[in-house]
């Protein structure tokens, strides 16, 4: 009887150690967001020089040019396998009591996509509805010759369903990126991506029309202006490339237009210009860094060009301008017609809304426009698109920020950005008052400041023992500070007025 009970008392033990570990092993995939990946230096290859010229091609036999086009690219798109947390329905033809064992193990789905490696180091650009919401862990990358990568994500952009997520490589075959601003209407161009799980699929069509604005994007400050072709895109191309007859990549294909969830004859592809503008952004400041015009507008129409003696339907009309914005500052009123950017002609909003979007903050982007019935130029340096630093907070003894932004700089505030990271506003105290409440407006992820745990909408009060209460000062202790030590102690205070300091390091 010993012996059965001792081994009886051991098969238990083993079986318990076998759930505990089985548990412990599905926890290590939570349903936090994927961590986010470290940035280093890497290089996106860009190329405009055709592989074959036009007048080479007419004597080449179509089928050799996309099976050349195939070999050389389809190496360089991968398969993205997601893992996403499975929620519970919420209607009301469903039990929302959850069962023990669903609270112990949270129930999972898994999703396919495609992704583009646009360095050779491992960068990968895909849809960010590609990998949105994947748990801890839950990024798998397979590339054409069947490696298999964990990924992380670098950085995502919702107004352009655009990500980047990097997996550890060298040497990794790479896609050469293209001009899409060259793309013409009825070229060829070839779709490469994993539908339906079917992994290095090659499509071919033409380029259907540009420019599209098809409202898929299910955010506030979306921007679409996509390639559409009639290369065959279903579910599991997103994310893959659009290719042109060079190789080079034109577009990262996004969506379909169909009922059915299937392709039905067009679908829609990000271009390339504003897809790698994302993806540096994400790869070099955690986040798009986007340039701000500072107009409402609206396509002309036929009655309006006539109005005002266009003389064709051409152009982008401004509706209104903000003040101190870029375009005002340029001297750009309103019912002014923007006819092309930086040579390019415009006829759509959305048109121009990615001609600028393609830029940084601080360049200069020469307009030509219509005004009283002339065409005049005008240069305007682009402001940085961000929202306004603080928002429905209280300014008074008892609390740190403003209840309103007061209008004007004589009475309301003005920001500085420092090269740590970060972005102060300072907010005047009183109409009479020379002293400021500096409030941290903005800190670029992955900075000095960002990393060592400083955050948007606290408050800096002191610098080691030195009281700030302005931007000049602030400035000045900060230079001091770390051209003596090497680094500065920052004071701070959040909106409980709980006390903490953050001390960043010069680079």
């Amino acid at each position: 009887m010993r012996r059965r009970d001792f081994y009886l008392t051991a098969t238990l033990l083993i079986l318990i150690g076998v759930t505990i570990g089985t548990i412990f092993a599905l926890y290590t995939i939570n349903p936090e967001l994927a961590s986010f990946a470290e940035v280093k230096v890497t290089e996106v290859k860009k190329s405009e020089a055709p592989l074959f010229a036009d007048e080479d091609l007419e004597n080449y036999d179509a089928r050799f040019v996309f099976k050349k086009i195939a070999e050389n690219v389809t190496p360089t798109v991968v398969y993205i396998e997601t893992i996403i947390p499975l929620e519970t329905p919420d209607d009301e033809n469903h039990d929302f009591s959850e069962s023990i064992w669903d609270r112990i193990v949270p129930r999972r789905a898994r999703t396919v996509g495609s992704g583009v490696l646009i360095t050779n180091d491992g960068y990968i650009l895909t849809n960010f509805h590609v990998i949105e919401g994947a748990v801890r862990n839950g990024l798998k990358v397979v590339l054409n010759d069947k490696r298999e990568y964990p990924a992380k994500v670098v950085g995502h952009d919702p107004s352009t369903d655009l990500a980047v997520i990097k997996i550890n490589g060298q040497d990794l075959p790479s896609i050469v990126v293209g001009n899409s601003d060259s793309v013409d209407v009825g070229e060829w161009v070839l779709a490469i991506g994993n539908p339906f799980r079917l992994r290095s699929t090659v499509t071919a069509g033409i380029v259907s029309a540009l420019s599209r604005d098809v409202q898929i994007i299910n955010d506030r400050m979306r921007i679409e202006s996509f390639i559409q072709t009639d290369a065959a895109i279903n579910k599991g191309n997103s994310g893959g490339a659009l290719v042109n007859t060079s190789g080079q990549l034109i577009g990262i294909n996004t969506a379909i237009a169909s009922q059915s969830g299937s392709y039905q004859g067009y679908g829609f592809a990000v271009p390339s210009n504003l897809a790698i503008k994302v993806a540096t952004d994400l790869i070099q400041y955690g986040e798009v860094r986007r340039a701000l015009l500072g107009v409402s507008i609206a396509a002309v129409n036929y009655d309006r060009a006539v109005e005002i003696g266009l003389g064709s339907v051409r152009g982008v009309e401004i509706l209104g301008v903000s003040v101190g914005g870029a375009a005002e500052e340029s001297g750009i009123i309103t019912g002014d017609v923007v006819l092309a950017v930086n040579g390019q002609s415009v006829n759509e909003s959305n048109e121009l809304q990615e001609k600028v979007a393609v830029l940084q903050p601080g360049d200069v982007v020469d307009l030509k426009l219509w005004r009283d019935g002339s065409e005049i130029t005008r240069s305007v340096q682009l402001k940085v698109a961000e929202p306004l630093p603080v928002e429905d907070l209280t300014f008074s003894e008892e609390s740190l920020y403003p209840e309103e932004i007061p209008e004007g700089d004589d009475t309301g505030y003005e920001s500085q950005e420092f090269d740590l990271g970060f972005k102060v506003t300072a907010y005047k105290k009183s109409e009479n008052s020379d002293n400021f409440d500096l409030i941290v407006s903005h800190v670029y992820k992955f900075s000095e400041a960002w990393n060592r745990g400083l955050r948007a909408e606290q408050k800096i009060t002191a610098i080691g023992e030195e009281k700030v209460e302005d931007l000049n000062t602030l400035k000045d202790l900060l230079t001091k500070n770390l051209t003596a030590n090497g680094s500065v102690t920052l004071e701070v205070r959040n909106k409980d007025n709980a006390k903490g300091y953050v001390e960043l390091e010069r680079n």
